[in-house]
């Protein structure tokens, strides 16, 4: 591959795009002209010619003269930060923080010896101001003050430590990780929701005593069908997916007349008819009926009381909860892809849009108060979490992004790269590479823009959690681009602000109370461990990917204290089903080996007889012991012998489930997500089945034993 040229290189550097990366196999690789002209498109440059090139970079050198305040600083409690300002040359300049709590504090002026410099027929001076490091956490504001008046950004003092969360204390936890779509109870729609979710967290912890419960990504999906059935592809991450609402829990329902209710019931009756033996989680359906029956009860109206909660609710969320529910009305009249929709209503703030949002405008309050309600429901389960006495509770999954055609996407515009998707390189699994669909956002707009959606979003996710597992937590870090009408294989690492993006997720943690994990398996640079560590995010360890450097399993004593320790993860099937070797079945059905299925099978076992001979050696397995349940148990005592102070246990594993929720690789060859939990014998289990499960009790037995070292030892 051609080296990419000096101009294009430096202009790539700016904007943080790398030009080259190390392959699966270990090898440097380039990345050619064509993507990284690709990747600056997507974020406004042209770099299409030489001439667009030099322009670009010339542009880029004079950005930071431009301004007189950088867009957002952030800096570590305790440390004392530097910064640069940009006025007139010459002319005098004083800065202070105007603290977010009330008062201010002042900066100080070093000497500086940076020349000055011709910006757009100006002379323009720098000067070096030091802000205090004794400020309290928080999002300040930064002021200039100068002769020709005053300029201000946002200034953000992050915690230099998260840390486990006080509600811990000394102790070690556990918990159970779930899909909450899959875990149906007798009363809910054809999926679990977040009723099932805190009756869930009362079960876990008052007779399991687990103190979170780990579920999928609640994030809200497409308003109507088809609706995307990964939860890893949302359409926001800031608001929760209303399918999860149990309509007859809204406190209207109780209002509702003889005939509403009755209609309501027939709804429930005629899906519960039609999804009678079907084998998969039926999202559209269930949304079709559920959607019903819940304009039912929205035509019920609000008393005084529940008026004045949702109106404060509404003041809280501010224009993006408007614009989120205009981007929902506006699909049902235009599509699913904002991008194929009729130009004036490409943007949110176009005066057609505002136009349509009155013309519509109790439509689009319903959708708001599908955000109220589930925002409600939410917070009930964590209430039930925390009555059962979890140190924790609910223990939200924060997705890594949002699709191209979601209403993230239209609602932040230029905030997400355009014409750009993100995935990952080729590796071992996936030699091809992936694309995942996802809009990115633009680090240098994030910025600009004082990380405000980012925060957002964080802040929205932990209001009713105790916890935050962020999936793929890299993507903090640096992100696989990858150029639209190029494959995956032709993307390139685009870094972002880690230092900042980390901060301010360490703030609002701070300011919730929250454990934050970080999912950090597969190719993960060494240094960005040692961060995350030393931030105070745990990491994440899977048993089954944790080996020493002679290929063996690692030993549990060599497992991170700050991580949480698992079995297996959602990419992977349940325990039993995996020790089964019913997911090299699988790939061998779809197609997916790159070895025959004997040799596969094979390879398997060997691994299976080594796990075999460590178990047993250990004393957490007895000797001969052929039993997969038994198997199960022991692959627990395994992680539970470690010093990760966070264990977690998948439901599927407690209930004994056999069947794989996702088939990485596939669309709908097999129904990814859309696999309803089920016990030993493949038969769905209900919710209150799960109650009853002796299997899941002596799982929750094994998680107990913090002081495990053999069989039957207490």
């Amino acid at each position: 591959m051609p080296s990419i040229n000096r101009v294009l290189a430096d202009l790539a550097a700016a904007f943080g795009i790398s030009t080259e990366f190390w392959d699966w196999k270990g090898r440097l690789t380039e990345v050619s002209d064509s993507t990284v002209v690709g990747i600056l498109a997507g974020m406004g440059v042209d770099a299409s010619t030489d001439e667009a090139a030099h322009q670009a970079l010339a542009e880029q050198a004079l950005r930071s003269w431009r301004r007189a305040l950088p867009a957002c600083t952030v800096m570590r409690a305790g440390n004392e930060t530097a910064i640069g300002v940009h006025v007139p040359a010459g002319s005098p300049a004083s800065v202070h923080v105007r603290l977010e709590e009330g008062g201010r504090r002042e900066a100080w002026q070093v000497d500086n010896e940076v020349p000055d410099r011709d910006v757009d027929g100006q002379w323009t001076g720098e000067a070096t101001f030091v802000i205090p490091g004794d400020l309290p956490m928080g999002y300040h504001r930064l002021v200039l003050e100068t002769p020709s008046g005053n300029r201000e950004e946002t200034l953000v003092v992050t915690p230099h430590f998260l840390g486990f969360p006080a509600a811990m204390g000394n102790r070690r936890v556990w918990g159970y990780a779930t899909q909450l779509y899959s875990v149906r109870s007798a009363n809910s729609w054809g999926l679990g929701d977040l009723v099932d979710l805190g009756d869930l967290a009362t079960w876990s912890g008052t007779q399991h005593f687990a103190d979170y419960l780990l579920v999928n990504p609640l994030h809200a999906a497409q308003p109507e069908p088809p609706l995307e059935p990964s939860p890893y592809l949302p359409s926001s991450r800031r608001y929760v997916n209303p399918l999860y609402i149990r309509p007859e829990l809204i406190p209207e329902y109780a209002r509702l007349n003889e005939n509403k209710r009755t209609r309501v019931a027939q709804l429930k009756a005629a899906l519960d008819k039609e999804l009678a033996g079907s084998e998969r989680i039926e999202r559209n359906a269930v949304w079709e009926a559920k959607i019903a029956a819940l304009r039912v009860i929205y035509d019920e109206g609000l008393s005084e009381v529940r008026m004045m909660a949702k109106e404060n609710f509404v003041r809280g969320e501010g224009r993006t909860l408007t614009q989120f529910a205009t981007w929902c009305v506006l699909v049902s009249r235009f599509g699913l892809n904002w991008r194929e929709w009729p130009a004036e209503y490409l943007r949110p703030s176009s005066p057609e849009v505002a136009a349509f949002a009155a013309q519509y405008a109790r439509e689009v309050d319903f959708f708001v108060w599908l955000q109220w309600v589930a925002d409600d429901q939410l917070r009930e389960a964590q209430s039930a979490a925390r009555a059962a006495g979890m140190r924790i509770g609910i223990m939200s999954d924060l997705a890594v992004g949002v699709s191209r055609s979601s209403a993230e996407a239209w609602v932040l515009g230029d905030a997400f790269a355009q014409g750009i998707s993100v995935g990952a390189p080729p590796d071992h699994y996936n030699q091809l590479g992936q694309d995942w669909g996802q809009a990115p956002w633009r680090p240098d707009r994030l910025e600009e823009l004082s990380y405000a959606p980012f925060r957002a979003m964080v802040a929205g996710n932990l209001r009713h959690s105790g916890g935050l597992r962020v999936d793929h937590v890299m993507g903090l870090f640096r992100l696989w681009w990858i150029p639209e009408g190029m494959p995956p294989t032709e993307g390139a690492y685009v870094r972002y602000n880690h230092e900042a993006m980390v901060g301010i997720l360490l703030l609002e943690a701070h300011r919730a109370g929250a454990l934050v994990v970080g999912e950090d398996l597969g190719t993960v640079e060494p240094w960005v461990r040692d961060y995350l560590r030393d931030r105070g995010i745990l990491g994440t360890s899977v048993a089954w990917f944790e080996r020493g450097d002679d290929g063996n399993p690692l030993p549990p004593e060599a497992y991170r204290e700050y991580c949480m320790a698992s079995v297996t993860t959602h990419d992977m099937p349940p325990t039993a089903g995996y020790l089964a070797l019913d997911h090299i079945r699988l790939q061998h059905l779809l197609g997916m080996l790159t070895e025959s299925l004997d040799e596969e099978l094979a390879l398997a076992e060997r691994t299976f007889d080594t796990w075999n001979r460590v178990l047993t050696e250990r004393g957490f397995l007895a000797e001969g012991e052929s039993d997969v349940a038994e198997k199960v148990l022991a692959m627990h005592r395994w992680i539970v012998a470690s010093p990760a102070r966070v264990l977690c246990a998948a439901l599927t594993d407690a209930v004994g489930d056999r069947k794989t929720q996702n088939q990485p690789g596939t669309v709908d060859e097999y129904p990814n997500w859309r696999v309803p939990l089920s016990g030993p014998d493949g038969e769905p289990l209900s919710l209150e089945e799960v109650f009853r499960s002796e299997c899941a009790a002596r799982l929750a037995a094994v998680m107990n034993d913090f002081s495990v070292h053999a069989i039957g030892r207490r």
